[in-house]
C-alpha cells in the first residue's frame, strides 16, 4: 500500500530556487527510491518545466501543477489548461484549494468540470476537500465533506485515479490550528469507507509537520500526506519522505533485495 507524500510549493519560488531544490532532490534519491512511498512536488506554474527537467524522466517524484482550466483553448485570460500542464510537465493537478475556493470563487461544480478535464487527459487529480471552523463546530465536518466530494466527483471517468486531499480550513497555513488525530480519522474514516478502493486514496494536509507527521500516516483511512511549509526547503521534504518510508516499512516490510 502506498503512501503518496507531497508538497505545493504555493506562491513561492523563483525558476532558480525551483532548479536548486529539485537538485537537491534528485542528489538524494535512494536505490531504487522510497519504498512504499510515492513522492510529488508541486511547483508554481512558472517552474513546472524547470522542475520536471532537473529531476529527469525516469525520476520516482511526480511533478504535477496548483491549477488548471476545464476547456481545453480559448478565450481564458490568465489561465493555463490541462494540455498546456501537461505539456510543461507535469502529470497530477491540484484542484479545489480552499484558497481557491476562498479567494477565486471556485464552487463544488468547477472543481468537478477541472476533475472531469484532467481525467480526460490522462493526469492524476488531485482534489481539495475540508470544512471551515464554523462546519467543524456543529459536528458535521465529515457530511460537509463528503457532500464536496460527491459533487467533486459526480460522473468522474476513471475515479481510480483520483486522489483526495482532506485539508480542513482551520488547520491551513500560518496561523491553522493543528489538529489531533481523532479530529482527522473523523473525516478520513468516513472518506475512506464511502469510496475505499474505488479512488487512488486519502491524503492529510493542513498543519503537518516531522513531530506529527508519523502519527497522522497511521491516521485511519489516511494514504498520505499533503505538505506546506515544512516541505518548503529540500532538507524539509527529504526528511518526511524518511518518515514516510520508516512508517511504510513497518505497516508493510519490504523484503530486502538479494
Amino acid at each position: 500500500m502506498v503512501r503518496w507524500i507531497g508538497t505545493s510549493w504555493k506562491m513561492t519560488k523563483t525558476r532558480a530556487d525551483a532548479a536548486a531544490y529539485a537538485e537537491a532532490l534528485r542528489a538524494a534519491i535512494p536505490p531504487g527510491g522510497w519504498p512504499g512511498v510515492q513522492p510529488f512536488v508541486i511547483p508554481p506554474a512558472t517552474a513546472i518545466s524547470v522542475v520536471r527537467d532537473v529531476l529527469g524522466p525516469s525520476s520516482p517524484i511526480i511533478v504535477g501543477a496548483q491549477n488548471a482550466h476545464w476547456a481545453d483553448a480559448g478565450a481564458w485570460t490568465g489561465e493555463l489548461s490541462v494540455p498546456q500542464v501537461a505539456d510543461a510537465g507535469a502529470t497530477l493537478v491540484e484542484i479545489g484549494h480552499s484558497e481557491r475556493r476562498q479567494h477565486f470563487g471556485e464552487t463544488d461544480d468547477t472543481v468537478n468540470q477541472k476533475v472531469q478535464a484532467t481525467l480526460r487527459h490522462g493526469l492524476t487529480p488531485l482534489v481539495c476537500v475540508g470544512e471551515p471552523v464554523q462546519v467543524r463546530a456543529t459536528g458535521r465536518a465529515a457530511e460537509y465533506v463528503l457532500r464536496q466530494t460527491a459533487t467533486a466527483l459526480n460522473q468522474a471517468t476513471a475515479p481510480s485515479a483520483v486522489l483526495l486531499a482532506y485539508e480542513p480550513v482551520w488547520a491551513i497555513g500560518e496561523q491553522g490550528r493543528e489538529p489531533t488525530v481523532a479530529e482527522v480519522a473523523e473525516v478520513t474514516e468516513a472518506l475512506a469507507a464511502e469510496y475505499g478502493d474505488r479512488i487512488s486514496g486519502v491524503l492529510y494536509g493542513g498543519s503537518v509537520n516531522p513531530a506529527n507527521a508519523r502519527q497522522l500516516l497511521q491516521a485511519p483511512g489516511v494514504r498520505g500526506l499533503f505538505i506546506g511549509r515544512s516541505a518548503w526547503t529540500a532538507d524539509g521534504y527529504l526528511r518526511l519522505l524518511r518518515i514516510a518510508t520508516d512508517v511504510a516499512q513497518q505497516l508493510h516490510p519490504v523484503p530486502a533485495q538479494r
